[in-house]
């Protein structure tokens, strides 16, 4: 079997068979229910109800699935799907371990919702120290974490939380499945938001989760089906649609980043500059073993709140929005939304504007500021 560039399989993955008269990409298929054979019943075709199925979304999964390397399921949003892969696998009594420094609406779930059903729960930092993971049912790993940018050992981590009995589940949306492939890596379960880079147009919200496990795939379809937690056939056609420039979009946001790195290095008045490509990031030794390419995420702080207001106002070309890894470039004072970081602290998504503007609209914003 070829083994085809990123770019090359980002642009034909999920595609249906060459039909002449088809395009491409078939548009969406908008149906609740189908017509269903009168004597067979839904037996005869998978398209009975929309909600179990839908050919649509068949198609993106399949995309996915090509990508990260096992067989996907999408969701309605990454946060849809992170707690269908913990409702589905956690039982009162279990013990999961979460990123301390990892999205901060897991957290705030596993704190109110899993404890209140009776399950342990355990942080850990993404960089370490990590647990004894002996008892525990499920590890759930982010890196690079949101919005610290963080990275861990996935291989390390999949052997260690094997031999103790426990699943191991990574966050992938920073990365993206062109970034790293956790299931190669040894994780059991790879989710993510598509939301974000995935799909990088800022149109769209969306989850997945991977799986080469058979019973995993099972229990969470099982549970998508009952909840009903199902992106809309519309949705699914634009995230298929926006795989094509995959690649395209991932390089020029890690060469923006790069750039944009570059420039903060020297300035007395940007502090704790994080990105995992820098030589000398606490990060930059695992991520270059382990990842692909690194995603177009920046973090670093300017002080107070105010500096941020101000910077973000000076720019020309930043915009001042949460979420990440879309087509333009946004900045984001995780601050704002609760989650545990410094007020100066900004995320910088960067986007696939030309680096040479982009450097220069930052640098002329901060000395505004």
């Amino acid at each position: 079997m070829t083994e085809y560039g990123d770019g090359t399989r980002s642009v034909h993955a999920g595609l249906p068979p060459a039909v002449p008269g088809e395009p491409f990409l078939p548009g969406p298929v908008f149906a609740a229910p189908y017509h269903l054979d009168p004597e067979a019943g839904p037996a005869a075709t998978p398209n009975g109800y929309g909600r179990p199925d839908n050919r649509t979304r068949r198609l993106l999964e399949s995309a996915i699935g090509e990508l990260e390397g096992g067989p996907a399921l999408a969701f309605a949003s990454g946060q849809a799907a992170v707690t269908a892969a913990l409702l589905s696998i956690l039982r009162p009594g279990d013990t999961v371990v979460l990123p301390a420094d990892g999205y901060y609406p897991v957290r705030g779930f596993a704190t109110s919702t899993l404890a209140e059903l009776g399950v342990s729960v355990v942080f850990a930092p993404t960089a370490g120290p990590h647990p004894d993971y002996a008892g525990v049912r499920l590890v759930l790993l982010e890196t690079p974490a949101n919005p610290g940018l963080d990275v861990c050992d996935l291989a390390a981590l999949a052997d260690r939380a094997h031999a103790a009995g426990a699943l191991l589940a990574v966050d992938n949306t920073a990365a993206t499945p062109l970034g790293q492939r956790p299931l190669d890596l040894g994780a059991d379960l790879s989710l993510a938001s598509g939301t974000k880079a995935l799909t990088g147009h800022s149109d769209l919200l969306l989850g997945y989760v991977a799986t080469r496990t058979p019973s995993l795939l099972e229990s969470l379809t099982v549970w998508r089906t009952t909840t009903g937690s199902i992106p809309s056939a519309f949705d699914a056609w634009l995230a298929h649609r926006s795989l094509f420039t995959l690649d395209l979009r991932l390089a020029r946001q890690t060469a923006n980043a790069a750039a944009v790195v570059e420039a903060l290095a020297g300035r007395a008045d940007v502090t704790g500059l994080r990105w995992p490509g820098r030589p000398g990031d606490p990060a930059f030794e695992v991520a270059s073993r382990q990842m692909r390419r690194i995603p177009g995420i920046v973090g670093f702080d300017l002080g107070s709140a105010d500096r941020v207001a101000r910077f973000l106002a000076a720019s020309d070309l930043v915009a001042a929005a949460t979420s990440f890894g879309g087509v333009h470039t946004s900045a984001d004072r995780r601050e704002q939304w609760g989650d545990d970081t410094a007020p100066g602290f900004v995320r910088l998504s960067c986007g696939i504007e030309d680096a040479a503007d982009l450097v220069a609209d930052i640098v002329a914003a901060l000395d505004k500021s």
